[in-house]
């Protein structure tokens, strides 16, 4: 399937909502960091069960992805349709085509500060 291949399935399975559809694109051994939580989530099942116990998927839209062989980054917005909306970095260390690690970092926007505002440009 290739990196990019691995990475937008993942995306798509995750929109579908279907949380077994995730082994096709995970090693079973995988693990998951979660650093701002300071969660590591270890294997298959312990993946299976944080994602089936979500009280909601996440609507995933990616911004970009960039990476050659087994090292791949994604951007992506994330509304889990409960006003809680995030900008994301995934991380992804793949191996023999399936992600071997994901490394996600989730921020929520805030306002610029003015003081900025001659340097920036507003997105």
């Amino acid at each position: 399937m290739g990196g990019r291949g691995t990475v937008e399935a993942l995306i798509a399975t995750l929109n579908a909502g279907d949380v077994d559809g995730m082994d096709a694109v995970f090693h079973e051994d995988a693990v998951m960091e979660w650093p701002q939580s300071g969660e590591r989530i270890v294997g298959g099942d312990n993946r299976r069960s944080v994602y089936r116990s979500f009280p909601r998927l996440p609507k995933i839209t990616p911004r970009r992805l960039v990476g050659e062989g087994d090292l791949w980054v994604a951007e992506a917005t994330l509304d889990y349709g409960d006003g809680a909306v995030y900008q994301t970095v995934f991380i992804f260390e793949l191996r023999d085509g399936k992600i071997a690690k994901e490394t996600a970092y989730w921020s929520e926007p805030f306002p610029a500060p003015e003081w900025r505002a001659e340097w920036a440009e507003r997105m």
